[in-house]
C-alpha cells in the first residue's frame, strides 16, 4: 500500500513541474522581446537625436561661415600681367585681337614693327572694338575713334591708348608686361618711338 500511495502523489507533484516548464520559456521570451522592443525604441530615439544634432550643427556652422565671410574682403583674381604671346612669326600684318578678352591687348604688326595695344580707351577705360571693315578700333561708350595703330581721331578720347611693354626672350618667344605702358601724351614727346620696350623691330 505504500508503495502505491507513492505512485499518486508522484503523478500529482510533476504536473505542476510540467506546467511550469511549459510557462517558463513563454515568459522568458516575452521578457527578451519586451527587451528588443525597448532597444530599437532607444535606437530610434539616438537616430533621431544624431539627425537633429547633424542639422543645428550644420546650421550653426554655415551661419559661422557667414559670419567670418564679413571679415574678409573678395579677392578679384587677375590674369598675370606678364605673359608670353608667341613669335612675331606667329602673327600676320594687322591687328590680332586673340587676346582681347584674356589679357586685353591687341597685337599689331606692319612691315617695320610688332607692339602691344593696351585695350583700354583713354577716356573713362572702356575696352573699344576692333572695326575690320572700317579699319579702326570704336569704343562702344562714347563713340571715341582710334586707327589701327591706336591712334585717336574722333570722340571724346584725349589721346591715343597706350603700349604695353614687349620683348624678345631667348628662345625667340614675345614677352608682354601690361604693367609697363608708354603714353603718347599732348604736348609731350611720344614715347613710342623713344623707349625700345615699346616695340619690336621686325
Amino acid at each position: 500500500m505504500s508503495e502505491s500511495n507513492a505512485s499518486p502523489s508522484g503523478a500529482k507533484g510533476d504536473a505542476p513541474a510540467d506546467v511550469a516548464a511549459t510557462a517558463e520559456p513563454s515568459l522568458i521570451s516575452r521578457l527578451i522581446q519586451g527587451f528588443q522592443k525597448t532597444e530599437s525604441g532607444k535606437d530610434a530615439v539616438r537616430t533621431r537625436r544624431l539627425f537633429v544634432g547633424f542639422g543645428i550643427g550644420g546650421f550653426l556652422t554655415t551661419n559661422f561661415l557667414m559670419f567670418l565671410r564679413f571679415f574678409f574682403p573678395r579677392t578679384i583674381f587677375e590674369p598675370s600681367t606678364v605673359f608670353r604671346i608667341g613669335t612675331p612669326t606667329d602673327f600676320g600684318f594687322g591687328v590680332d585681337t586673340k587676346f582681347q578678352k584674356s589679357n586685353r591687348i591687341w597685337v599689331v604688326k606692319n612691315t617695320e614693327r610688332l607692339f602691344v595695344i593696351s585695350a583700354i580707351c583713354t577716356h573713362l577705360g572702356c575696352t573699344p572694338d576692333w572695326k575690320q571693315s572700317e579699319q579702326k578700333f570704336k569704343c562702344p561708350c562714347h563713340g571715341s575713334g582710334y586707327d589701327p595703330e591706336g591712334v585717336n581721331y574722333e570722340g571724346p578720347a584725349p589721346r591715343p591708348m597706350d603700349r604695353a611693354r614687349v620683348v624678345l626672350d631667348p628662345e625667340g618667344q614675345i614677352i608682354v608686361d601690361t604693367s609697363v605702358t608708354y603714353k603718347a601724351e599732348k604736348g609731350k614727346q611720344s614715347q613710342f618711338d623713344e623707349y625700345p620696350g615699346a616695340y619690336i623691330t621686325i
